[in-house]
Protein backbone atom coordinates (compact mmCIF):
# COMPACT_ATOMS: atom_id res chain seq x y z
CA UNK A 1 0.00 0.00 0.00
CA UNK A 2 1.22 3.50 -0.74
CA UNK A 3 2.92 5.27 2.11
CA UNK A 4 1.01 8.49 2.89
CA UNK A 5 4.26 10.44 2.52
CA UNK A 6 4.99 8.93 -0.91
CA UNK A 7 2.41 9.30 -3.67
CA UNK A 8 -1.01 9.02 -1.98
CA UNK A 9 -2.41 12.32 -3.08
CA UNK A 10 -6.18 11.76 -3.12
CA UNK A 11 -8.70 10.31 -0.69
CA UNK A 12 -12.45 9.89 -1.00
CA UNK A 13 -13.27 9.70 2.70
CA UNK A 14 -15.97 7.83 4.59
CA UNK A 15 -19.42 9.31 3.93
CA UNK A 16 -18.25 10.97 0.69
CA UNK A 17 -19.82 10.15 -2.69
CA UNK A 18 -18.11 10.72 -6.04
CA UNK A 19 -19.62 10.08 -9.49
CA UNK A 20 -17.68 10.63 -12.72
CA UNK A 21 -14.21 10.21 -14.20
CA UNK A 22 -11.14 10.31 -11.98
CA UNK A 23 -7.75 10.38 -13.72
CA UNK A 24 -4.93 10.71 -11.23
CA UNK A 25 -1.13 10.78 -11.36
CA UNK A 26 -0.62 9.46 -7.80
CA UNK A 27 -2.33 6.92 -5.59
CA UNK A 28 -5.98 7.06 -4.60
CA UNK A 29 -7.70 5.67 -1.51
CA UNK A 30 -11.49 5.26 -1.46
CA UNK A 31 -13.25 4.90 1.90
CA UNK A 32 -16.52 6.38 0.64
CA UNK A 33 -18.61 5.60 -2.44
CA UNK A 34 -17.37 5.94 -6.02
CA UNK A 35 -19.12 5.29 -9.33
CA UNK A 36 -17.56 6.10 -12.68
CA UNK A 37 -14.12 5.52 -14.19
CA UNK A 38 -10.68 5.47 -12.57
CA UNK A 39 -7.26 5.56 -14.23
CA UNK A 40 -4.01 5.87 -12.31
CA UNK A 41 -0.42 4.95 -13.05
CA UNK A 42 -0.01 4.21 -9.34
CA UNK A 43 -2.00 2.37 -6.67
CA UNK A 44 -5.72 2.32 -5.94
CA UNK A 45 -6.83 1.25 -2.46
CA UNK A 46 -10.46 0.49 -1.68
CA UNK A 47 -10.68 0.67 2.13
CA UNK A 48 -12.95 -1.47 4.29
CA UNK A 49 -15.78 1.09 4.09
CA UNK A 50 -15.20 1.77 0.38
CA UNK A 51 -17.88 0.90 -2.18
CA UNK A 52 -16.78 1.19 -5.79
CA UNK A 53 -18.61 0.56 -9.07
CA UNK A 54 -16.22 1.18 -11.95
CA UNK A 55 -13.66 -0.22 -14.34
CA UNK A 56 -10.14 0.41 -13.09
CA UNK A 57 -6.79 0.81 -14.83
CA UNK A 58 -3.94 1.05 -12.32
CA UNK A 59 -0.46 -0.19 -11.48
CA UNK A 60 -1.80 -2.09 -8.46
CA UNK A 61 -5.15 -2.46 -6.73
CA UNK A 62 -5.93 -3.38 -3.10
CA UNK A 63 -9.53 -4.30 -2.24
CA UNK A 64 -10.61 -4.36 1.41
CA UNK A 65 -14.16 -3.09 0.72
CA UNK A 66 -16.63 -3.81 -2.09
CA UNK A 67 -15.88 -3.48 -5.80
CA UNK A 68 -18.10 -4.07 -8.83
CA UNK A 69 -16.30 -3.79 -12.15
CA UNK A 70 -13.26 -4.96 -14.06
CA UNK A 71 -9.63 -4.40 -13.12
CA UNK A 72 -6.58 -4.01 -15.36
CA UNK A 73 -3.49 -3.83 -13.15
CA UNK A 74 0.01 -3.79 -14.62
CA UNK A 75 1.57 -5.25 -11.45
CA UNK A 76 -0.78 -6.86 -8.93
CA UNK A 77 -4.25 -7.11 -7.43
CA UNK A 78 -4.61 -7.90 -3.74
CA UNK A 79 -7.96 -8.84 -2.19
CA UNK A 80 -7.86 -8.48 1.58
CA UNK A 81 -9.74 -10.70 4.06
CA UNK A 82 -13.08 -8.84 3.89
CA UNK A 83 -12.68 -7.61 0.30
CA UNK A 84 -15.43 -8.41 -2.22
CA UNK A 85 -15.12 -8.26 -6.00
CA UNK A 86 -17.65 -8.86 -8.77
CA UNK A 87 -15.80 -8.53 -12.06
CA UNK A 88 -12.83 -9.63 -14.11
CA UNK A 89 -9.18 -9.19 -13.22
CA UNK A 90 -6.33 -8.79 -15.68
CA UNK A 91 -2.98 -8.63 -13.90
CA UNK A 92 0.44 -10.20 -13.55
CA UNK A 93 0.03 -11.23 -9.89
CA UNK A 94 -3.12 -12.00 -7.89
CA UNK A 95 -2.86 -12.18 -4.10
CA UNK A 96 -5.85 -13.14 -1.99
CA UNK A 97 -8.79 -15.51 -2.06
CA UNK A 98 -11.17 -15.64 -5.02
CA UNK A 99 -14.82 -16.75 -4.89
CA UNK A 100 -16.31 -16.62 -8.37
CA UNK A 101 -19.84 -17.35 -9.51
CA UNK A 102 -18.96 -17.85 -13.19
CA UNK A 103 -15.33 -18.65 -14.03
CA UNK A 104 -11.72 -17.75 -13.27
CA UNK A 105 -9.11 -17.39 -16.00
CA UNK A 106 -5.42 -17.16 -15.23
CA UNK A 107 -3.57 -16.31 -18.40
CA UNK A 108 -0.01 -16.87 -19.62
CA UNK A 109 2.66 -16.20 -16.96
CA UNK A 110 0.00 -15.24 -14.38
CA UNK A 111 0.73 -15.76 -10.69
CA UNK A 112 -1.76 -16.55 -7.94
CA UNK A 113 -1.17 -16.75 -4.20
CA UNK A 114 -4.44 -17.63 -2.48
CA UNK A 115 -7.44 -19.91 -2.59
CA UNK A 116 -9.96 -20.20 -5.43
CA UNK A 117 -13.56 -21.39 -5.36
CA UNK A 118 -15.17 -21.38 -8.80
CA UNK A 119 -17.40 -23.49 -11.05
CA UNK A 120 -14.83 -23.34 -13.89
CA UNK A 121 -11.09 -22.66 -13.82
CA UNK A 122 -8.98 -21.98 -16.92
CA UNK A 123 -5.18 -22.06 -16.66
CA UNK A 124 -2.82 -21.44 -19.57
CA UNK A 125 0.80 -22.62 -19.81
CA UNK A 126 3.20 -20.62 -17.66
CA UNK A 127 0.75 -20.03 -14.79
CA UNK A 128 2.08 -20.37 -11.24
CA UNK A 129 -0.46 -20.92 -8.44
CA UNK A 130 -0.25 -21.73 -4.74
CA UNK A 131 -3.34 -22.28 -2.62
CA UNK A 132 -6.41 -24.46 -2.29
CA UNK A 133 -8.61 -24.78 -5.38
CA UNK A 134 -12.25 -25.85 -5.23
CA UNK A 135 -13.79 -26.36 -8.65
CA UNK A 136 -17.52 -27.00 -8.33
CA UNK A 137 -18.48 -27.59 -11.97
CA UNK A 138 -21.56 -25.47 -11.32
CA UNK A 139 -22.95 -27.79 -8.62
CA UNK A 140 -25.03 -26.06 -5.95
CA UNK A 141 -24.43 -28.69 -3.26
CA UNK A 142 -21.44 -28.66 -0.94
CA UNK A 143 -18.57 -30.11 -3.00
CA UNK A 144 -17.20 -32.19 -0.13
CA UNK A 145 -20.62 -33.81 0.44
CA UNK A 146 -21.01 -34.52 -3.28
CA UNK A 147 -17.67 -36.31 -3.39
CA UNK A 148 -18.41 -38.27 -0.20
CA UNK A 149 -21.84 -39.28 -1.57
CA UNK A 150 -20.28 -40.35 -4.85
CA UNK A 151 -17.63 -42.37 -3.03
CA UNK A 152 -20.29 -44.14 -0.95
CA UNK A 153 -22.41 -45.13 -3.97
CA UNK A 154 -22.16 -48.80 -4.88
CA UNK A 155 -20.24 -49.83 -1.75
CA UNK A 156 -21.59 -53.01 -0.17
CA UNK A 157 -22.96 -52.59 3.34
CA UNK A 158 -20.03 -54.55 4.78
CA UNK A 159 -17.55 -52.06 3.29
CA UNK A 160 -19.34 -49.21 5.01
CA UNK A 161 -19.24 -51.10 8.33
CA UNK A 162 -15.48 -51.65 8.01
CA UNK A 163 -14.94 -47.93 7.44
CA UNK A 164 -17.05 -47.09 10.49
CA UNK A 165 -15.16 -49.63 12.63
CA UNK A 166 -11.82 -48.08 11.60
CA UNK A 167 -13.04 -44.62 12.62
CA UNK A 168 -14.30 -45.91 15.98
CA UNK A 169 -10.92 -47.56 16.70
CA UNK A 170 -9.14 -44.24 16.05
CA UNK A 171 -11.18 -42.64 18.86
Amino acid sequence: MANRNESLNSVIGPGSIFEGKFYISGSLRIDGKFQGEIKTEDELVIGETGKVKTNIKARSVVIAGTMIGNIQATEEVRIEKNGKLLGDIETGTMIGNIQATEEVRIEKNGKLLGDIETPVLYLTPGVIAKGMMTITGGQKKDVEKLIEESFGEGLPAIGKEKNLNKEEKKK
